[in-house]
């Protein structure tokens, strides 16, 4: 294989990667959504939990706990919008001509700040509260995950 043959081959290769990465991210986010937009729909609805039963979960004591707002906004909704802007970026970012220079930027800005009050929650569900919620910890691994996913797209990015 002639060396030309070649870099076009590792092209192929390293495009498919990326587009890999792409649609982990767009199922991620999707799975995101529906755990964000359960918690929200329980805000609104103004019902409880379908949480598991034992001795450290209790979704009810978290979910209406203080920590449970920023600036008086359910964190639900909060997940919500952000898991929204997130899919938002990542359909749009092949067909805008500034996403498609900044995007896989932006959307790691969006996830690490993500996974940071992600990291805050789960203390405070552990240390704080002494209570767990299910939904809680799931949005919360979701958010690790996706967060990892951007990791190495925005190192494919760069390089």
């Amino acid at each position: 294989m002639s060396t030309v043959e070649n870099m076009q081959a590792s092209e192929v290769t390293q495009t498919s990667n990326r587009d890999w990465h792409h649609t982990l991210s767009i199922v991620l986010v999707i799975i995101g959504i529906a755990i964000s937009g359960y918690l929200s729909y329980v805000k609104i609805a103004n019902v409880q939990t379908v949480c598991v039963q034992g001795s450290a979960f209790n979704c009810e004591v978290v979910t209406n706990s203080i920590y449970s707002r920023l600036f008086n906004i359910p964190i639900a909704y909060l997940g919500l919008a952000t898991n929204f802007v997130i899919l938002a970026l990542l359909l749009l970012q092949k067909r805008i001509a500034f996403l498609q220079e900044y995007s896989v930027l932006i959307q790691f800005g969006i996830i690490l700040f993500a996974f940071l009050f992600s990291v805050w929650l789960v203390y405070v569900q552990f240390f704080r509260l002494e209570a767990l919620c299910i939904w809680c910890l799931l949005h919360e691994a979701y958010v690790t995950i996706l967060f990892i996913i951007s990791i190495i797209r925005l190192k494919r990015s760069l390089a």
